[in-house]
């Protein structure tokens, strides 16, 4: 018999959550039931989140972005290949729950996740199921609130919110569950965008002060720049992968796959390409001004 440390060892180097030649069809039938076409969302995917990653996933309406996020916990089945979540293979029945406790999910539009009439009990309706004891909960829900920044509205109903507030509050109620994975798709879709920044901030706090892995579907290209790996989707396959910098250094690339460009990086693309000595993959204000006060100081300098 293999000793305990061995597979400790081996859980212990496994990916968080691995996709491997994934697949998934949608099947288009007339109105008596017989197929009129297949549409392949995902077309065999390789994806690995290790613990403690911040994946963002990018892609055009209709790349198969969302499609592909159903998978990571289980609320759709590969038809092809497999998903498999702390080595656990979604379509196994038997791991179903264990799976759905491990990766959370948090939908574009918060008012299909919020059931409660008072915040703080929304946030109490996940870990209430799980059977979770009473004064645990409210330690989760209290915990939660803080983490996202909106415990001071636990009183209040989440019809007052505003969208930002009450996205935040739909990503509380995942918290109180304990995921140690949230899968967020397209979180800010239906935000202004004083909404999306606040999202995307507690986004960011959760993986950096938490550890809590995060996967972020998203068409907005300015939400992946903190991203620690980036997939671009393209017609159900993945057309790039790398780094928010590698990433952004593909401005053509990303434009033909149908991905509007931050100004920032379109600006710098724009210069470098008139002759300005600028690095590929510029993704903030502050680094696009860093390097042009370089390049004036280097004139001034007679270096330029």
């Amino acid at each position: 018999m293999l000793p305990a440390a061995f597979f400790y060892l081996i859980l212990k180097s496994m990916s968080l959550i691995k996709a491997d030649k994934v697949s998934y069809e949608y099947i288009r039938r007339d109105k008596d039931g017989a197929v009129e076409g297949i549409n392949k969302a995902v077309d065999e995917i390789d994806l690995s989140v290790e613990k403690g990653d911040f994946i963002a996933i990018l892609g055009a309406n209709g790349s198969g972005k969302s499609t592909l996020a159903k998978h990571f916990n289980a609320l759709l089945y590969p038809v092809g290949g497999t998903v498999f979540v702390e080595g656990m293979d979604t379509r196994d029945e038997a791991h179903l729950w264990d799976i759905r406790q491990t990766t959370g999910m948090v939908f574009q539009n918060p008012d299909n996740q919020i059931i409660g009439t008072v915040v703080e009990e929304d946030v109490a309706f996940g870990p209430e199921n799980m059977g979770v004891k009473s004064r645990e909960i409210w330690e989760r829900v209290i915990r939660s609130l803080k983490s996202v920044d909106m415990f001071e509205y636990r009183k209040h109903s989440p019809s007052r919110l505003s969208g930002g507030q009450k996205q935040r509050v739909a990503i509380a109620g995942v918290l109180a569950m304990q995921p140690e994975c949230i899968v967020l798709d397209e979180p800010t879709a239906m935000l202004d965008p004083m909404g999306r920044k606040e999202v995307i901030a507690s986004i960011r706090e959760l993986n950096k002060t938490a550890g809590i892995t995060i996967i972020l579907i998203t068409h907005y290209m300015e939400e992946v720049v903190h991203a620690n790996r980036v997939y671009v989707m393209d017609k159900g396959r993945v057309a790039m992968q790398g780094t928010p910098k590698q990433i952004f250094s593909n401005v053509e690339m990303l434009r033909s796959v149908g991905l509007s460009i931050p100004k920032v990086t379109e600006l710098a693309f724009e210069l470098r390409r008139n002759g300005v000595d600028l690095p590929e993959g510029i993704l903030t204000e502050a680094e696009l001004a860093n390097e042009l006060c370089r390049i004036l100081n280097a004139a001034k300098n007679g270096k330029f």
